[in-house]
């Protein structure tokens, strides 16, 4: 559903326009961080080691060709983080007190299985949100991949905006070849491509959450989960899909089920 694509773009075009922003790999295939050019060493600090306690945030940052991008690299060793941690206090808040986190970006296919899945998501970050972060907010729901030119993709957008309202996004992200290609290069798309449809799309994206967070539409946020955030408007921290903490968010007014016959 584009969610490394979405964080690895959206924390560039954050820092592109000049907000300080921290792009967190959770994701043990490490796709965000060789996605931003780093290949993997297993001798560096990475997000594993924040997990189990042994190293802080600061002590993993690696710094980024975009001056104001920031990065925590993954390791292969949260593959088995569940288990080495099953018996630990306060597991649950391990990232949380790394790396506080207030808001949810959520990108989704505009095709129809993304419809299938968004009822159990919403039912799963619902229960982790009640037992572990209940101040975390929903910061919108943005539709990736998306071609306006079909019908399927035109009734999920509606069905979308029927169900979640303002806080589906405006701006979409299409289908784009450029943004395929990026990551093969170690750059964000508007590194590698300034001017393709992807990258200027997630410049649009980054344009459209900051204006929100001016406006106090959904408050302060921070994204988890191949997802962006911030903590308040100086700072935006875009995290890569994986982590128990990925899935938190605000409670989203009944509107019925959605219909998901599109």
């Amino acid at each position: 559903m584009g969610k490394t694509t979405t964080a690895i773009n959206l924390a560039a075009s954050f820092a592109a326009a000049e907000v300080n922003t921290l792009l967190v790999d959770c994701d043990p295939q490490s796709n965000a961080t060789s996605g931003l050019g780093f290949a993997k060493d297993p001798e560096r600090v990475s997000s594993y080691h924040l997990l189990m306690g042994a190293a802080s945030a600061e002590e993993a940052l690696l710094t980024t060709e975009l001056e104001q991008l920031w990065l925590i690299p993954s390791h292969k060793n949260l593959i088995g983080a569940n288990l080495e941690l099953v018996d630990a206090e306060g597991r649950e808040f391990r990232l949380r007190e790394a790396l506080a986190a207030d808001a949810v970006l959520i990108p989704m296919q505009g095709e129809y299985f993304a419809l299938e899945g968004i009822s159990e998501l919403l039912d799963t970050i619902e229960r982790i949100r009640a037992a572990l972060n209940p101040a975390l907010e929903v910061e919108g729901v943005v539709l990736t991949m998306f071609d306006e030119r079909t019908n399927l993709a035109q009734q999920v957008k509606t069905e979308l905006k029927s169900y979640f309202g303002e806080k589906l996004c405006a701006t979409t992200v299409p289908r784009n070849i450029r943004l395929a290609e990026a990551p093969s290069h170690g750059k964000a798309a508007l590194v590698y491509d300034p001017r393709s449809k992807g990258a200027e799309s997630y410049i649009r994206l980054a344009k459209e959450i900051i204006e929100r967070q001016l406006a106090g539409v959904s408050g302060q946020g921070s994204v988890i989960s191949g997802q962006p955030a911030g903590t308040g408007e100086e700072q935006g921290v875009a995290a890569a899909e994986g982590g128990e903490q990925s899935a938190t968010v605000e409670e989203i007014p009944a509107k019925g089920e959605m219909d998901k016959s599109a």
